[in-house]
């Protein structure tokens, strides 16, 4: 008689360690249970639809360095599955991914279906079922595996049970898995953007730089690359990664705070003052609005004037002195007030879930309950934005494939 193995989430990491799982051992039957009618939603959506899969990065230890929370235990992980060998699992299948300027990889197709149909494919290939609009609202363990209970009080049996339903913004929701023995790391939002209500720069929206240096008040919080101003306040790389280091501070803080922004992320503002008196040398003749000597997008010089009192009609030479002060400060420390977050797109990360010392980081076997595995964002492990909590889907799916039935 055929074992089962029952994966709990139709996302990446359930898909991937459904799949894997009935190719690597054909004599289980794999199951995928998806509480809602989608499979494979933040595939779908991420990198605008493109699937941002991985990041180039390919040394375990530079690697690790993305994940705010979990780095020691995917150390053990990754040398069973990581960047590269996700690479070379969707190139067997036909799907080639391609590096852009910033590391993030996508396939080459820049279309998010190409990532989706390779899994279905591979779950068709391999018999995998699949069953949506499922909720599984409670797991008792027998002696000989799992029983599941669903909201409409179907009862399904399981040898194995694999949990990749993903985070949980609230702890009470993880009530079914501490009933089997896990203890939680209390969820809280991690990869969103600022709030900044009715602050003038929210209208610049859809101004980007390439590089800023972003600094939270009273903490050890900075970051730099690129940022976006948007229609509520800030965005962008450098502020996601802000925000998934800061996960757990920041929610301490109830999302209020300083943001400090240096718009010339190559100099401070001593040696600014420093070269200051060579600048308007260089351009004593010329309107300071029209001569932008830092490469700003011209938008957001404009604002930097205005912020700092200073007239537009104004050359160099007879810029005074307060108002020339004030432009500097704001050029390498502006100071905004952060009040509350939005969420990243539908990208939404958690801090927080399975504690990982009760996870054996070479099977993703539960150390409390024999046959039982966890893969993807249930675990306390979350990384910075650019591919690299996909790849902790892949590894985790992977290796809980690799170990099931063994």
């Amino acid at each position: 008689m055929q074992k089962q193995l029952v994966v709990i989430g139709g996302g990446a990491a359930g898909f991937f360690c459904a799949v894997n799982a009935a190719r690597m051992h054909p004599n289980l039957q794999v199951t995928i249970i998806e509480k809602s009618n989608k499979l494979l939603a933040k595939v779908k959506v991420s990198g605008g639809g493109r699937c941002n899969t991985t990041h180039a990065c390919f040394d375990i230890p530079d690697l690790v360095k993305k994940y705010p929370r979990g780095q020691q235990f995917l150390k053990k992980a990754f040398h069973w599955f990581n960047t590269t060998h996700t690479i070379n699992w969707f190139e067997e299948r036909g799907v080639e991914l391609k590096t852009e300027a910033d590391g993030r990889m996508f396939p080459i197709s820049n279309d998010s279906q190409t990532i989706i149909n390779c899994l279905l494919k591979e779950a068709d290939k391999y018999g995998v079922q699949i069953q949506v609009q499922t909720e599984v609202v409670n797991v008792v363990t027998k002696e000989k595996g799992f029983e599941l209970t669903t909201t409409n009080n179907k009862i399904i049996q399981a040898d194995y049970l694999c949990i990749a339903c993903g985070g949980y913004p609230k702890t009470a929701m993880f009530d079914w898995l501490i009933r089997l023995g896990h203890t939680i790391e209390t969820p809280v939002p991690s990869l969103f953007t600022f709030n900044m209500p009715s602050n003038p720069i929210t209208a610049l929206m859809g101004v980007s730089v390439e590089h800023a240096i972003v600094k939270i008040a009273g903490t050890k919080l900075v970051e730099q690359g690129p940022l976006l101003i948007t229609h509520w306040g800030m965005s962008g790389p450098a502020i996601l990664k802000l925000s998934a280091w800061g996960a757990r501070q920041l929610a301490d803080m109830q999302y209020q705070f300083s943001l400090t922004i240096n718009w010339l992320p190559t100099t401070n503002e001593q040696s600014l003052r420093a070269d200051w008196h060579d600048l308007r040398t260089q351009y004593s003749a010329q309107k300071i609005a029209n001569k932008n000597p830092f490469q700003l997008p011209a938008r957001l010089w404009n604002y930097l004037l205005q912020s700092s009192g200073i007239n537009a009609e104004l050359r160099w030479a007879d810029l005074p002195s307060k108002e020339q002060n004030k432009l500097i400060t704001n050029l390498t420390g502006q100071v905004f007030q952060v009040n509350g977050k939005t969420t990243f797109k539908e990208e939404f990360v958690t801090c927080g879930g399975i504690k990982l010392n009760e996870i054996d980081p070479n099977t993703f076997q539960s150390k409390i309950q024999p046959n039982l595995f966890f893969a993807g964002e249930i675990l306390d492990i979350d990384g910075v934005t650019g591919g690299f909590n996909f790849q902790n889907a892949w590894t985790s799916g992977w290796i809980a494939a690799n170990a099931i039935g063994k």
